[in-house]
């Protein structure tokens, strides 16, 4: 990639809006099912982290189907949303999970801080596994999240994210301009770019896929519903202030003549999904590599 990709994103309109939306229990139709795609791909991982960190976790909704597959994990739950995780720590803060219930294991640690993706203070070198459902996209520098995750993971230790693409609400953005409404809408980065910023920011092997998720309604109004769900809209250049009946008649109307032979309106989502191994060794200019101070070893003296 010749840059790296920086999206249009308002980051404190991002906090906002989701604080809003707490604790996003409507919001689980899509990222719980997106979670348990992202669990499938992860039972082909050998990986048994001791530590895992997961990168906006939001209201916790990740912890239980995580803790089901690992047990004994250490879980740092990291998000901005002071909101999210409020409703988070009430309901996982200093419990046992289900898993651990039955049988009759005692608690692992289950923390959660408030900070931006990007700058966690968490310590280096301390996760086997980071784990981010549906956040990357919400994240203005994506390039400097990915190494912030580099930074906390151990050598070798795995990354898996999912995140929206170009291809997500195409469908809205052509009604939009059909009923003449100018307003910006969020931007996404590409599957294949993610590939090359992993390897940039000092991942090996990754593995890059995607799919399209097509939602499909009975009403336009529950579409809409659905997606203000789900997180807003927080681009720049976006139309300020509230929407007025008219300007929100239109939008319905553009959508209304959407409508397939079946007789359902379609709102597609692009997934992508990745994930990679923390290298050891990376390279950041010509004639220059940084390496793990876990892989520096005294030599014994002779």
């Amino acid at each position: 990639m010749s840059s790296h990709p920086s999206l249009p994103i308002q980051a404190d309109h991002v906090v906002k809006q989701f604080a809003r939306r707490a604790p996003l229990d409507n919001a689980q139709f899509l990222y719980g099912e997106v979670a348990q795609r992202m669990l499938q791909r992860l039972s082909y991982i050998r990986v048994t982290p001791e530590t895992l960190v997961d990168a906006g976790c939001g209201a916790g909704h990740a912890i239980e189907p995580l803790r089901a597959r690992y047990p004994t994990v250490d879980y740092m739950g990291v998000d901005n949303c002071a909101a999210l995780l409020d409703v988070a720590r009430e309901r996982h803060a200093g419990k046992r999970g289900l898993w651990n219930r039955l049988r009759n294991k005692p608690t692992p640690n289950t923390d959660f801080t408030c900070a931006d993706l990007a700058d966690t203070a968490l310590p280096p070198e301390s996760a086997g596994l980071v784990w981010s459902n549906m956040a990357l996209h919400w994240h203005p520098r994506p390039h400097d999240v990915l190494l912030e995750w580099r930074r906390v993971l151990k050598p070798e230790g795995v990354v898996m994210f999912s995140c929206l693409g170009p291809g997500t609400f195409k469908e809205l953005r052509s009604a939009l301009q059909a009923a003449g409404l100018q307003t910006a809408t969020p931007a996404f980065v590409d599957m294949h770019d993610f590939g090359d910023l992993l390897i940039e920011s000092g991942f090996s092997d990754p593995v890059m896929d995607q799919e399209t998720l097509t939602l499909t309604y009975r009403s336009a109004e529950k579409l809409l519903e659905d997606l203000a769900s789900l997180g807003g809209n927080p681009a720049q250049n976006r139309r300020s202030g509230m929407v007025g009946r008219e300007w929100r008649g239109r939008l319905l109307d553009a959508l209304e003549k959407q409508r397939a032979m079946d007789g359902t309106i379609h709102l597609s989502l692009e997934i992508a999904y990745g994930h990679a191994w923390r290298a050891r060794t990376y390279s950041t200019a010509p004639g220059e590599a940084r390496i793990s101070v876990s892989a520096i070893t005294r030599r014994p003296k002779p």
